[in-house]
């Protein structure tokens, strides 16, 4: 119902019958009381009757419903200007920009309020004694928004001797004398001051000046004289004819706009409703009536869209486009339509390629207007299309077929062919543990273990019960010199294969190097690298960092009794020994 009756306010409005749509916006606000829009409407209303404390009073309301609404700002300035309240205006205005800073509606209406302000300073300052008692009627530019609002005097701003009589009083309000025997001036002095004059000439139509009127109509074409001056003479007699054409078209159109948004917004309420076939229908009227708006096609897209028609909304989108483009619309407009066709493509595709003119269409769209919503989509089109490669690309018997090359390559020796087909495999199933754990062996003979070790745990992760990816991984931990993760790894793989003798001989040469240090066997320089490497270990860090552990370990040093105590505890030994095989400690 508030929809409804919504719609029926701006179509009212949007055709210059205000009385008319402040009743449709009241009968709405009956119902949704709390809507801040319908009051925003309803003061724009009022003010276009130049009824600025019932607009003030609307735009109040609205500012107190929604205080963060900046529209609600340029409706309570504008009702303080038209009531010449200028300070406050400026106050309002500025309150708008401070949420929306990028406002031009706010923007101008600022600079309108600070002129004149700053005019009517000026004035007061400066006004001599006997001076026009009109002046402040034609000052600033609430006389042209006055002159605008009224159906009497919108006419007249067309003619441009009337706009060039009308600057002349803003500039010099004296001479309005000069003017005042032009039923026109005199209309426009009546709207500036809200008094009707009585016309001396009731019966004429006020659109055409009095002097115009007052002229002989031009005489037949094959009466004209033939002298060279008698042309000159009936041309400066004749009164300019009157555009009428003009007007009546331009009236032509705003109904059938006004009717086009009348029919948009009662496509937006059964969209809402879930009713798509009516939707569609208001939507095609509202195309058929006014064609320089785009927002019509792209919200019937949009229904396409919701409908799973996807063709259909994708021709709409494209029209969109190109309609957009010609009329020069808003950039955020066209990119909302290619986002709109970008959607439709990502619903109807299939495989891998169909993603990619999705893809195109969202990036073209960021370049419209790099909205987040829109990036959001091209980063999950990107991700899905990625994904169904996969999907696409896996084949567990070429796969195979790959890891077998890429052995063969291995028995050579040429170890970044194998790795290339080992990644070839690893591609038609990523799920093969064996192509990991070949990979991981590659790598260790190049030296990359970095790489290596990353290769052994994918390896463990996909098979946890795969010997061999605990014997790559230990000893490539085994080759980076951190023997006490090598020998967890060690006998971790043991858990599932107690008799595999490479996971025994790797324990075997850990303890081994940890045995060294804890008998000194190390050289300096070997010393000094493995306490580097250990400093860089958070859990050798921590140990160092226990106050409780430093107190230990100044025990010991101090005295041999204390430590054998110490000793007893295990999670103490435990540390010890960690320091131990770090040889951050020794044991002589």
């Amino acid at each position: 119902m508030a929809d409804e009756a919504k719609a029926k306010g701006n179509a009212a409005f949007s055709a210059g019958d205000y009385t008319t749509a402040i009743k449709h916006f009241s009968d709405a606000i009956a119902v949704a009381p709390t809507n801040h829009v319908l009051y925003s409407n309803r003061s724009a209303a009022y003010a276009s009757l130049q009824k600025y404390a019932d607009a003030l009073n609307d735009a109040k309301k609205t500012v107190e419903l929604k205080p963060d609404w900046s529209k609600g700002y340029s409706r309570l300035g504008a009702a303080h200007l038209g009531l010449t309240q200028y300070q406050d205006a400026i106050v309002a205005y500025k309150k708008g920009l401070d949420f929306d800073p990028n406002n031009d509606a706010l923007k101008s209406g600022l600079a309108d309020a600070e002129s004149a302000a700053a005019a009517s300073s000026s004035r007061s300052r400066a006004a001599p004694q006997g001076a026009n008692p009109f002046a402040d009627s034609f000052s600033g530019p609430e006389m042209w928004a006055k002159l605008t609002a009224d159906p009497s005097t919108r006419p007249f701003l067309q003619q441009p001797d009337f706009v060039k009589m009308m600057q002349d009083i803003q500039k010099n309000p004296s001479n309005l004398n000069l003017y005042l025997k032009d039923q026109r001036v005199m209309q426009a002095l009546g709207v500036l001051l809200n008094v009707k004059f009585m016309s001396p000439n009731a019966g004429e139509d006020m659109d055409i000046p009095e002097t115009e009127a007052e002229s002989p109509p031009p005489p037949p074409p094959e009466k004209k004289p033939t002298t060279n001056n008698a042309p000159v003479e009936e041309r400066s007699r004749e009164p300019e004819p009157e555009p009428m054409e003009v007007p009546e078209e331009e009236r032509e159109a705003k109904e059938r706009k006004a009717q086009a948004l009348k029919e948009k917004e009662l496509g937006n309420a059964a969209y809402k409703k879930k009713d798509f076939e009516t939707a569609i229908a208001h939507y095609t009227k509202a195309i058929e009536l006014y064609d320089e708006d785009i927002s019509f096609i792209t919200n019937r897209a949009a229904v396409y869209l919701e409908m799973g028609k996807y063709e259909e909304c994708i021709k709409d989108c494209d029209k969109a486009v190109e309609r957009g483009r010609e009329l020069r619309s808003d950039y955020k407009m066209v990119a909302r339509a290619l986002t709109r066709k970008g959607s439709a493509l990502v619903k109807m595709a299939k495989t891998s390629k169909d993603y990619e003119p999705a893809i195109e269409t969202f990036q073209k769209a960021l370049t419209e207007h790099r909205n987040p919503d829109t990036l959001k989509k091209l980063n999950e089109a990107e991700k899905a299309k990625k994904d169904l490669e996969q999907q696409e690309y896996f084949d567990p018997k070429l796969a195979d077929e790959a890891r077998e090359k890429g052995n063969e390559y291995f028995k050579e020796q040429k170890y970044p062919d194998a790795i290339k087909h080992y990644t070839e495999a690893i591609k038609r199933n990523p799920k093969d543990h064996k192509a990991y754990s070949n990979r991981a062996a590659c790598y260790t003979k190049l030296g990359a273990m970095p790489e290596g070790l990353k290769d052994a745990e994918k390896c463990i992760e996909l098979d946890p019960a795969f010997a061999k990816g605990y014997t790559r991984k230990g000893a490539i931990q085994f080759f980076m010199k951190e023997y006490e993760k090598a020998l967890e790894t060690y006998q971790e793989g043991l858990k599932y294969d107690s008799k595999n003798q490479e996971l025994l001989d790797g324990i075997r040469r850990c303890v081994e190097q940890m045995n060294k240090a804890s008998r000194g066997d190390l050289s300096p320089e070997e010393l000094k690298e493995r306490q580097a490497k250990a400093m860089h270990d958070p859990e050798v860090q921590n140990i160092l960092s226990d106050p409780v552990m430093r107190q230990v370990l100044q025990d010991i040093q101090e005295d041999p009794k204390a430590a054998q105590e110490h000793m007893k505890n295990p999670m103490v030994m435990n540390k010890i020994q960690k320091l131990v095989n770090a040889g951050i400690i020794q044991v002589r």
